[in-house]
């Protein structure tokens, strides 16, 4: 299935796409929101029971604004520096463990939103990135090798970075990740039954039709279940969590010279299965 969210911000209605359907039903009714207690409380057993039982009334969602997947994830943890390319194109060595960084749940913003320059902003990248959503808590697994179980669902995002405030004003990677409309995310969340292996998923991103980044999940120095595995061991992931993965190689401070966003630019990107998105970058005034 795919889950969505349709509407105005602040006003977004849940909805879902069957697997293999190309209809949308409303779950509104049945559901408050695709949020911690959907997930907490089996959200997408329930859901799948509803769409097999036939209750739910199509939406047409054509002309309707397409929300972020999740309205505010209690936590967005963040991998830096896991695909090989990127590690090299950073000049980095590859870390020998995955690096963790937390961003502000607030900077979710919808797939065909703005992404808005922060004030003084010079520095504005890119980063497209798989997103895991977390299906029910994790703490302290023994191994990887269970870890995918723990999850619900896969989502298209883009890590928005301002690399001025993330490496030269003090040196804490936060601060240049967490600005307003930093985290576009979706359209919608895959269950894992749509994914086979989220180690073989082709991504891309271009900025004003121009291909910057391009690669595969395969690339990843740390797959999804040892990144849930590992985060495990230092803070308890709950249910509507996310991790972004990590981004492959082609951001612009990796360009020679590097290069930014600016206002007016259009920003797509997408990974195979999960969708696409379309940014247009506005300052932020």
């Amino acid at each position: 299935m795919k889950l969505l969210r349709i509407g105005p911000s602040g006003k977004e209605k849940p909805v879902v796409i069957p697997t293999g359907s190309a209809e949308t039903y409303d779950v509104s009714s049945f559901f408050a929101d695709f949020n911690r207690e959907f997930f907490e409380n089996n959200g997408i057993k329930d859901l799948a029971s509803a769409v097999a039982g036939g209750r739910l009334p199509k939406i047409d969602v054509s002309d309707k604004r397409i929300g972020a997947p999740l309205p505010n994830p209690q936590k967005i943890i963040c991998i830096g520096l896991n695909y090989r390319e990127h590690a090299r194109e950073s000049d980095m060595s590859l870390p020998k463990e995955p690096v963790i960084f937390m961003k502000a749940p607030n900077t979710i913003v919808g797939p065909n939103d703005e992404i808005r320059i922060p004030r003084l902003s010079l520095k504005t990248d890119w980063e497209v990135e798989l997103c895991v959503v977390v299906g029910k808590q994790v703490r302290y697994l023994d191994s990887p090798q269970n870890a995918l179980e723990y999850v619900a669902g896969y989502a298209v995002s883009n890590d928005v970075s301002e690399r001025e405030f993330q490496l030269e004003r003090g040196g804490q990677w936060d601060k240049g990740k967490s600005c307003e409309t930093f985290n576009p995310l979706g359209p919608w969340i895959v269950t894992t039954d749509e994914v086979s292996n989220p180690q073989n998923l082709p991504m891309w991103l271009k900025v004003n039709s121009m291909l910057e980044q391009s690669s595969n999940t395969s690339d990843m120095i740390f797959d999804v279940a040892y990144l849930i595995w590992y985060v495990s061991q230092f803070m308890v992931l709950d249910p509507g969590d996310i991790i972004n993965t990590g981004t492959p190689q082609g951001v612009g401070i990796g360009k020679k010279p590097p290069r930014y966003l600016k206002i007016g630019d259009v920003v797509e990107l997408g990974i195979s299965g999960l969708g696409e998105q379309r940014l247009h970058v506005v300052s932020d005034t």
